[in-house]
């Protein structure tokens, strides 16, 4: 493994002639410019893994050079020295705030030179590989994220025949932080489709993992329970998935069915914010049932309810990462505010798509912010019985 590289900026050549023998009798790679504009010329050809720069140079100084470099993406983990013969708390104060690592005062004492350097060598050996195990992780997440995305549904278009009234939309938004949200549909006969979302308590990817888990037992209909009976799809999950199995993680879930025929929904929710039924006929109309989070406890209870379809409407289903909002004063958007404003995006687009991109447009406005504390899922499904 090649010896690290050290720079050396000083416009005292006696100084620069100094630090150099001394520190390549330690056996490391030294490098050095006589002012802070070929240093930092230097630095960034060279990438040491550590600087000495006096701090008192013409025309740009240690803290100017030091400045630069921490901004620059590839010499941000150089550890940087400042050397001084300033001693106040108010210039070492100023040297931390511009990003200096370490100071060593003149008079230079070379075995306090040496020790600075060998730990400086040490922190930014550690700080490289804490870098590289995040970047790592973040790799790992980001293909985490990419299967959790992968397992969303594609949007259902009308189609002849008896469910040519039914099509779908749907907006995903994942937070900087891997999530629990995901969501499909499907028919569970030519006659009734079922429709459900799921959002796992906390983040990472445990909580990944099990909303995958959950939504291939859905898919697949694995679940020992009645499909077409929303509680008992609750309850066989609660059953299967408890939180003493994973890692104290639960989730909470809504969960419908379409019947088709019959016009209605029969749907079942634990611990899940409700749905939203809208038309142009009535206010909007919140659909929920009492029911504890899904793995919370194993003796939870859970049941249905029927709700009739408009002629014409949309159904929203969604996670409370929409609505749980702050703005600058930390008040809370919150389910009632979001409702209005689904319902009123819902009466004036002209397009479904626009509905969830004009809603999604009003969450970043509120919380005045590009990024989310928590995913942000919004699944839409149209209704036209005409």
């Amino acid at each position: 493994m090649a010896e690290p590289r050290i720079l050396i900026i000083d416009d005292d050549p006696v100084l620069r002639l100094l630090f150099e023998k001394t520190l390549r009798r330690q056996g490391y790679q030294v490098s050095v410019a006589a002012d802070g504009a070929e240093g930092l010329a230097q630095a960034q050809a060279l990438c040491p893994e550590l600087i000495i720069c006096d701090w008192m140079m013409p025309t740009l100084d240690g803290l100017g050079v030091c400045r630069q470099v921490k901004a620059d993406p590839n010499l941000a983990l150089t550890f940087f020295i400042l050397l001084t013969a300033r001693d106040s708390m108010d210039d070492r104060v100023e040297g931390l705030d511009t990003g200096a690592d370490e100071f060593l005062s003149k008079p230079v004492d070379l075995s306090e030179l040496r020790a600075r350097v060998r730990a400086g060598l040490r922190l930014h050996r550690l700080s490289r590989d804490l870098q590289a195990q995040k970047q790592l992780l973040e790799a790992e997440l980001a293909r985490a994220a990419d299967y959790v995305r992968s397992l969303l549904p594609d949007p259902l278009a009308p189609t002849a025949g008896l469910g040519s009234g039914l099509s779908t939309h749907w907006r995903f938004v994942p937070s900087a932080q891997l999530g629990g949200d995901c969501f499909s549909y499907h028919w569970l006969d030519p006659e009734r489709f079922a429709v459900y979302l799921l959002d796992v308590s906390g983040h990472g990817v445990g909580a990944a993992l099990l909303s995958a888990s959950v939504m291939n037992l859905l898919r697949s209909r694995s679940l020992l329970a009645d499909f077409y009976a929303p509680d008992q799809v609750l309850a066989g999950l609660n059953q299967a998935f408890p939180m003493s199995s994973n890692n104290d993680l639960y989730f909470t879930l809504w969960y419908g069915v379409i019947d088709l025929k019959q016009w209605q929904i029969t749907y079942s929710s634990g611990g899940h914010p409700p749905a939203i039924l809208l038309s142009e006929a009535q206010e909007p109309t919140l659909l929920r049932t009492v029911g504890l989070p899904i793995g919370m406890l194993p003796e939870a209870q859970y049941t249905s309810a029927v709700q009739a379809l408009p002629s014409v409407g949309r159904l929203y289903l969604f996670s409370d990462g929409i609505y749980e909002l702050a703005d600058d004063t930390d008040d809370i958007w919150g389910l009632p505010s979001f409702t209005q404003a689904l319902a009123a995006s819902d009466a004036g687009a002209a397009e479904p798509g626009q509905v969830l991109d004009q809603v999604i447009a009003q969450v970043y406005a509120y919380q005045a912010s590009e990024h989310l504390a928590d995913d942000l899922s919004l699944l839409q499904v149209c209704l036209d019985r005409r």
